[in-house]
Formats: C-alpha cells, structure tokens, sequence
C-alpha cells in the first residue's frame, strides 16, 4: 500500500506532502490544475519512462520520495532480496533528478538503478485511464490477464519449452556437423591415413635435425681425424719414434750417460702418444655412421616438415592436429547413431512440451468460462448488462507461453457482432469493461495499490455512480486512487484530495488539499455546478455523499 508521497520542487510543486489511506482514494479539482503532475512524480520515483525535464523552474533538483507498507508476503519482498536489499515492512523509494538531467536513486537508503525501480513499481503499483493499452486494448496482453485471472504461472510450460529449444538447437547442429564432415570425408581419411603412418611426435622434428646435423659435421671432419690417427700409427710417428728408441738404445752404452735423458723422454712421448691415439681412435669411433641411416634419418625429417607445411600447422603441432581429424571423421563414423539418439532425445522433449501446453490448455479454456462469467456479473451493475464478453482461445505456434492465442471480443448491444474491444467499445463502455475486469483480477494481486486515472470519462449520471461503487467495491480488498471529474465518484471515496493551482509573486504552485466533510460538500458541489455554487448544488452534493 501507498502509504505517503512527498514531492520537492517538480514541475509545477513546491512543496507537497500527501498521506494517502487504505481504500479508495480520491483526487479532484479543475482541468490543468495538477492532478496528472502528482501520477508523474508518482511514475518518476518508481522509475518510470516519463517526462525529460521535471526539476522546478529555478530549483538545482527535484525530489519525490514514496512510502509503502509491505505485508510478509509482498512479491516486492523477492525483487529486493535479487537485488540485495534487505526487506522491511516499510519500503522508502527515493530518487532525485538535478537541474542537468542526471538521476539517482535509493531503495531504503541503498542505491538502486532504474531497472530495481521498475521491476519494484510492477508489484507495488498499477496504472490504469481510458487509454491504457497495456491491457484490454492490445490483444498480445490478453493471454497474460487469463493466465493472471487462472492463476497460471506457466512454469512447466516455459521449462520444457526450453527443454524442446535445446534439442532441436542440439540435432540441428549435429545434422549440419554431419554434413559439413561428409563433405570432406575423403579428405579427412587420407589425411588421417597419412598422419598415422608418419605418426610424429612433439619435439621430433628438432631432434631430427639436431643428429642430422650432427652426422653432416662428423662426415667433414672424419677424413682429417683419419689422416692425423695413421699419422701417429706404427707406419708413422710411432715408428720413427720406436726405431729412433731403437737405435739410441743401441749407442747409450758408447755414450757415457749423454743419452739417458734423450732416451727417457722419448719414452715418455712414446706413453703420451698412445693416449693420443686412443683419443683418436675413439673419436673417430664416436664420428662413424651408416650412410643410409643419414638418409633415412633425412627422409623422415622432410616427410615431417612437408605434412607440416601442407596442412599449415607446425610441425609439433600435427599429433594434436591428427586428432583434430579423427573427430571429425568420428562424427561421420558415429553420424548416424548419435543423430538417431538426438531424434529419440527430441521426440521426448517435444512429448513433454505437448503434454504441459496441453494442460495449459485445458486450465486457459476452464478459466476463459469462469471470467467470461465472472465479466458478466460485473457489467450489470455498470449499466452494461446487455453487454457480452467473450475469451477466445485459439491455436497458434507453439512458444515459451504455451501454443494458445487468447483474444477478448465484446458485443455492447444484443444482436451486434461481436469484435475488437477498441474496435466495438465507446470510450466509456471501454473504461468499464477495463474496471469489470480489475475487480475479476483483484484478489490475485495483493498489496498492489491500483490507480485509475479519469477512468470514469465519457460517462454519468447512474452509470458514473455505477462505476464508483465498483472502484468502491475494488478497494475493499485493494488501495485505489481515482483521479476523477465524476462527482458521483467522489462522492463514494473514503479520502478526499482537492489538487489546484495557485499563483504567487508571479510563480505558479501546484497545491493538494485533504478534504473533511464540509470540504467535500463544496468540491463535489463545485464538480455539479461550475464556477458558481449554488444552494441546489450544495444539496445535491450532500445527497451524494449520503
């Protein structure tokens, strides 16, 4: 329930503060005088798309803050714990606009977007005027009131829905995946084919080159190691040296002790060039290879490298790329049995979306008879008794909403063809079967405050006092507020408000007056006479109010 509304340099408000009380409340007073001023200051703290500019001629902001009382079960209570915001019984919307257009908002003193306020203002309050074409008058909203009337949540419906959308997006990209692959089959297996018998392994390719390197250097080298080994052979350097030993020994006698120095040296190459010569001989022991293993190992190196170019991968990279084919061509291999398990996974889903938009159905078509009959008690006592209206339910594409197109069509006059409701309906006709059916919905939204405003146009004497009671009627169970130029309306408020302009030192205000009953007597006098309130019109007035 809207509890209280303060506005702060808006438009044409200085200042205002309003109190607003369960029931049906009342706002009157002369055209332009303001009322719809305090619907858009209302519109704009609930985050509503409205005017541009809204901050008061000379004011740096502009502010409106709004209070409600929230029961336990208030679904404004779930909005608020999505967004984080801890809920209370009392909910404080507050937003301001400054002079530069830009926003800001708070839900019980916590910043809040634009989009909390929305989704706050869909459970907290519902606008309604002769003109509203959220409802009655656009035939996509239909569906939606007969599944608010039933109590519908569609739930099973939207699960399986998305269930359905799944499978069919699921078989749809492997039909296409099969037939991309099969367009390229004899591709894939060559490739495949070819790769497996390569089958190069990650770091291959470098390695390869490394030994082949390395066996193209030892096939340079090894003739002059060779040369420089059967130089220090027996037919070479050991040689000399052993005959030199030799022949030295054989003097040494002769030589008085001149030649043990030469000859102990001599040794000692001899020792030192053994270990170079088995040095040698290791080494070109270590350099020896086969031939054709080079050209074996060169072969498979530029194999390697040719796949690599040839697919465009590097050449570490064709293990992972060999898989990458082998799915592919498991995808044709296993085509056949993966889509017949996605055609028996699709059949099931679209079993279950049948079963669940069939009861859908079912549910929509009991619930269609119960408002069209629950509509008819109300139009009678809105003079409207000859009127019929009637929910049609027909077939239409399958979706998230159930496979059901749900229309209203009236007949306003016995004999008449039946239609379009903004088609048949006169204004006034039009704003009562919008109230008929707001009393038939009220008892499924609780705590939502309902605003009609000038619902009752284009129509008095006994049908406005017809319509006023139903808003009467309507408020027993919900808060209303009834912007209205029917005196026979606000006769039958509980709360009374006159909105009025005043002008002061040359600045024009926006004022709203809580009424006590004399107050009233001469609103309501003002609404049947005009300008001029006449002693008649003061008793029609109390007549009135009863």
């Amino acid at each position: 329930m809207l509890r209280s509304l303060e506005i702060r340099d808006l438009l044409i408000i200085d200042r205002l503060d309003l109190a607003f009380q369960p029931g049906l409340n009342v706002l009157t007073g002369e055209t332009g005088a303001g009322k719809s001023i305090l619907l858009d200051a209302l519109g704009f703290v609930l985050g509503w798309r409205g005017r541009a500019e809204l901050v008061r001629a000379g004011a740096d902001q502009g502010e409106v803050t709004a209070v409600f009382d929230l029961s336990p079960d208030h679904t404004a209570r779930a909005v608020l714990s999505d967004a984080g915001i801890v809920a209370e019984d009392e909910l404080i919307l507050r937003r301001i606009n400054t002079s530069d257009g830009r926003k800001t908002a708070w839900v019980n003193d916590r910043r809040a977007s634009g989009e909390v306020l929305r989704a706050l203002s869909d459970t907290l309050v519902e606008l309604h005027g002769q003109h509203d074409d959220r409802g009655l008058l656009n035939p996509r909203g239909h569906r939606q009131i007969l599944d608010s009337f039933a109590g519908v949540d569609g739930a099973l419906v939207r699960a399986a829905w998305t269930g359905l959308s799944a499978a069919r997006r699921a078989r749809t990209a492997a039909q296409k995946a099969l037939a991309a692959a099969k367009v390229e089959e004899e591709f894939l297996r060559h490739a495949v084919a070819e790769l497996d018998k390569l089958n190069p392994e990650p770091g291959e390719e470098a390695a390869l080159d490394a030994r082949r390197r390395a066996m193209q250097g030892a096939e340079k080298i090894r003739t002059d190691i060779s040369r420089a080994h059967n130089a220090m052979s027996d037919q070479g350097a050991e040689g000399a040296l052993v005959d030199a030993l030799r022949w030295l020994e054989g003097a040494a006698d002769r030589a008085e002790g001149r030649l043990d120095a030469p000859l102990a040296a001599l040794a000692r190459v001899l020792v030192e060039l053994d270990e170079a010569q088995t040095g040698v001989a290791n080494c070109l022991s270590a350099l020896d290879f086969n031939p054709h293993e080079l050209e074996a190992l060169e072969e498979r190196l530029f194999a390697i490298r040719g796949l690599a170019r040839k697919h465009n991968v590097q050449a570490d990279d064709l293990g992972g790329y060999a898989d990458d084919l082998r799915a592919r061509l498991a995808v044709i291999d296993g085509g056949a049995g993966n889509l017949a398990a996605l055609d028996l996974a699709l059949a099931d889903a679209e079993t279950t979306y049948h079963r669940h938009a069939v009861q859908l159905t079912e549910t929509r078509t009991r619930a269609a008879k119960r408002l069209d009959k629950a509509m008819a008690s109300e139009l009678a006592p809105l003079k409207m008794e000859r009127a019929v209206f009637s929910t049609h339910i027909t077939p239409t594409d399958a979706g998230p909403d159930g496979s059901d197109e749900v229309a209203f069509t009236v007949a306003t006059n016995p004999g008449a063809p039946a239609g379009p409701l903004n088609k048949i309906a006169s204004g006034g006709e039009l704003s009562r079967f919008l109230l008929a059916l707001k009393v038939c919905l009220a008892g499924n939204t609780p705590g939502l405050t309902m605003i009609f405003d000038e619902i009752d146009r284009g129509v008095g004497g006994a049908t406005a006092d017809a319509v006023g009671r139903r808003l009467a009627a309507l408020a027993t169970t919900a808060q209303v507020l009834v912007v209205t130029h029917s005196p026979q309306v606000a006769a039958l408020g509980a709360h009374h408000w006159r909105v009025e302009k005043k002008v002061a030192k040359g600045m024009t205000t926006s004022i709203v007056t809580p009424l006590g009953p004399d107050a009233r007597i001469e609103e309501i006098a003002r609404m049947l006479a005009g300008d001029t309130i006449t002693p008649a019109a003061r008793d029609a007035a109390r007549a009135l109010l009863g």
